[in-house]
């Protein structure tokens, strides 16, 4: 069974930091690229920053650039964010997901997603 859980959201006032997990289990890590996505109330999901073996870090989103940093421990199939100078505006439920590429390219991919866990970021 395929599983991605995310731990760390919480409270925390502006400025400060946060550092999301997440742990996947039932498929083969490395073969895919695994990303957080972000909810805020009323608004749609949007993607925010992925990892992936073939093609490292890519950023979604320019207004965490610079904040907001991903990496990947292998031996634990665990994913970390790592969210410093949060903003009210990063309030959020933030969502890992795990994408693969279908034998057709992306327009064809395989997605699983976490239960998401509520980032509270207060001014």
């Amino acid at each position: 069974e395929v599983q991605l859980v995310e731990s760390g959201g919480g409270l925390v006032q502006a400025g400060g930091s946060l550092r999301l997990s997440c742990v996947a289990s039932g498929f083969t890590f490395d073969d895919y690229a695994i990303g957080w996505f972000r909810q805020a109330p009323g608004k749609e999901r949007e993607g925010v920053l992925c990892i992936s073996s073939g093609d490292g870090i890519s950023y979604y989103l320019d207004s965490v650039k610079g904040r907001f940093t991903i990496s990947s421990d292998n031996a634990k199939n665990t994913v970390y964010l790592q969210m410093n100078s949060l903003t009210p505006e990063d309030t959020a439920v933030y969502y890992c997901n795990a994408a693969q590429a279908g034998p057709t390219g992306w327009g064809d991919r395989t997605d699983y997603w976490g239960q998401g866990t509520q980032v509270t970021v207060s001014s």
